[in-house]
């Protein structure tokens, strides 16, 4: 990963370059950003440019060996833990490692950021099926970070031990691991990398350099969508508000054909207002149908386009996303169907519908609830 192939974001690799320039790069470094952020893949630039052997001024070379085997992380001092399936005796304290050695479970966390690098903790555990495990980052893992940063550089380099999601930290873990954050072996560098900051130690907390990782901005998804030939113009409008700053959802998007989701909402919206309850129930029966992806996109997309509607009524038309005939709906509804309060009330009951969606609730019986909430909100006084 270099830097170069992170969209946008000018502030935070120049800040990350400056650091090494000035060598001020600090021994412990937190990655966090929201879901869908780079701050897994500005950490992996990082590490790609610590290793390059040719690197300028802004990125690393890209063709040295060092970057080479970077593309495919497989340098052998870049070190990797992260989430993995529960023992019994990790629930005690972690004293049991064996269960993660029974399949290769490194290679499979190769692959997944590979092809996945803006992933989340629940793209991770279906890509490895994972679902209803519990995970976690156990004593015995702990253990297995001190002993490898324990030996020497095996290209004389820079050690770094990238612990993805460390709020999966087994408090004994964590704790085991405080003294050699604080006080690492020469060269070496611990890169955190989550989206759940407020889910860490303290301790942990303390010891590390923050780096915030702000969301991508609507012009960086969509320049990010267009220059990789994914979509055209319109489209990548289109997803990037709908994205609202996250290129996992971005790329979930595309997958979908989402650029047709805001005129199924308005669709939808339109059966509220005028009450057609036999419409309503078939529509559920449809989203039932869909994959969860989907679905949640349709969720999303009902989100963006209530936060449209908020800021309408707010009178705040210029930081409006939408364009022409999703911005012709907006206008209307606000004005003749929906108050600030009502607005405020649908973002809550979207948010709470994802948050059931996320959980693997009933697809149509959230569907149907959401719809009457709407229906109710909507119906003029």
């Amino acid at each position: 990963m270099q830097f170069a192939e992170i969209p946008g974001l000018p502030e935070t690799k120049e800040k990350l370059l400056n650091a090494v320039k000035f060598n001020h790069l600090a021994h412990a470094l937190l990655f966090h950003g929201p879901e869908g952020s780079a701050n897994l893949t500005l950490a992996l630039a990082l590490a790609t440019y610590l290793y390059c052997e040719n690197p300028s001024e802004t990125d690393s070379c890209g063709s040295c060996g060092s970057c080479q085997r970077m593309k495919k992380l497989i340098m052998p001092d870049l070190n990797f833990a992260f989430p993995v399936i529960a023992s019994s005796k990790d629930d005690e304290g972690g004293d049991d490692g064996e269960k993660e050695e029974k399949t290769d479970i490194l290679g499979n966390w190769r692959k997944f950021v590979l092809g996945q690098p803006y992933g989340n903790v629940h793209d991770f555990i279906y890509f490895n099926g994972f679902e209803k495990k519990q995970l976690n980052i156990s004593k015995a893992a702990a253990r297995k970070i001190i002993q490898a940063l324990s030996l020497m550089s095996f290209e004389g380099g820079y050690k770094i031990m990238l612990i993805w999601a460390p709020e999966f930290l087994h408090p004994s873990a964590a704790n085991s691991l405080l003294k050699i954050i604080e006080e690492p072996p020469a060269k070496t560098i611990f890169m955190l990398v989550t989206s759940q900051a407020d889910q860490l130690l303290t301790t942990i907390l303390s010891r590390t350099q923050k780096i915030m990782v702000r969301a991508f901005s609507d012009e960086e998804i969509k320049n990010h969508l267009v220059d990789a030939g994914l979509c055209e113009n319109k489209a990548a409008e289109q997803i990037a508000m709908l994205a609202d700053g996250n290129l996992r959802e971005a790329y979930r998007l595309l997958e979908n054909v989402e650029d047709q989701t805001v005129r199924q909402v308005r669709d939808w919206f339109r059966l509220c207002v005028t009450k057609n309850l036999k419409d309503l129930f078939n529509l559920s029966d449809e989203f039932h149908k869909y994959d969860k992806e989907a679905q949640k996109s349709l969720i999303l997309a009902g989100l963006n386009v209530t936060r449209e509607i908020m800021l309408k009524n707010l009178e705040l038309e210029n930081l409006l996303r939408t364009t022409d005939e999703d911005r012709d709906f907006i206008n209307k509804i606000s004005k003749n169907v929906l108050t600030e309060d009502h607005a405020l009330k649908m973002y809550e009951a979207f948010n709470q519908a994802h948050y059931h969606l996320e959980r693997n609730g009933n697809a149509k019986m959230i569907f149907t609830d959401l719809s009457m909430e709407l229906l109710l909100m909507m119906s003029k006084n």
